[in-house]
């Protein structure tokens, strides 16, 4: 009886191991134009990719750009939709990050970067996967700052109001200057 368990045990992790060695494809994103990006990203997520990391700054070849980690996992059906938010005015990114939640998209990432025609911007993406019918909606709250003393604090007043910080970044914008831009959150009432 044991040999027979033991059997079974073997040809059941035999089995399993075409489905445990798969593993997730990634694709590299990099573009200095956002309008390009927007693209891209979009028919990466039609493909089934999803958002993992961004991150602006000088590449060795293609200079000023931003770049985006994008990966399919195995198993994974969904397909997704993306946009991409670039703007020098802090007000500006509040706005349309309120409207791309209202549309159920949510933010995964943020970054600074400077574009051919934009100049430098800041970034942040959205995403929607397809089909998901518990798609939260999500209200947003955009803090800027250049002074830490002050971003500990409307990071605090803004907890108490439900809110929880999800992206953090710096950079320069057309009316703050040097700022830290923080992305805050919370379920849409």
């Amino acid at each position: 009886m044991k040999r027979i368990t033991l059997a079974l045990v073997a040809f059941s992790l035999f089995a399993a191991a075409p489905a445990l060695a798969q593993s997730n494809t990634y694709k590299i994103l990099a573009t200095s134009k956002t309008s390009t990006m927007q693209k891209e990203m979009q028919e990466a997520g039609e493909a089934g990719y999803r958002f993992v990391a961004v991150m602006g700054g000088e590449t060795a070849v293609g200079g000023k750009e931003v770049v985006v980690l994008v990966e399919k996992a195995s198993g994974d059906k969904n397909t997704y939709s993306y946009r991409l938010l670039a703007t020098s005015k802090t007000s500006t990114l509040q706005k349309e990050l309120q409207e791309a939640g209202d549309a159920g998209f949510h933010a995964v990432g943020q970054t600074v970067f400077e574009s051919l025609f934009g100049g430098k911007e800041t970034v942040a993406i959205v995403q929607k996967a397809s089909g998901d019918p518990n798609t939260k909606r999500w209200e947003y709250k955009l803090i800027a700052t250049s002074k830490t003393s002050t971003l500990e604090k409307e990071l605090q007043e803004i907890a108490e109001a439900g809110y929880q910080a999800i992206d953090l970044t710096v950079g320069k914008t057309a009316l703050g200057g040097s700022e830290i831009v923080v992305i805050t959150r919370r379920p849409a009432k």
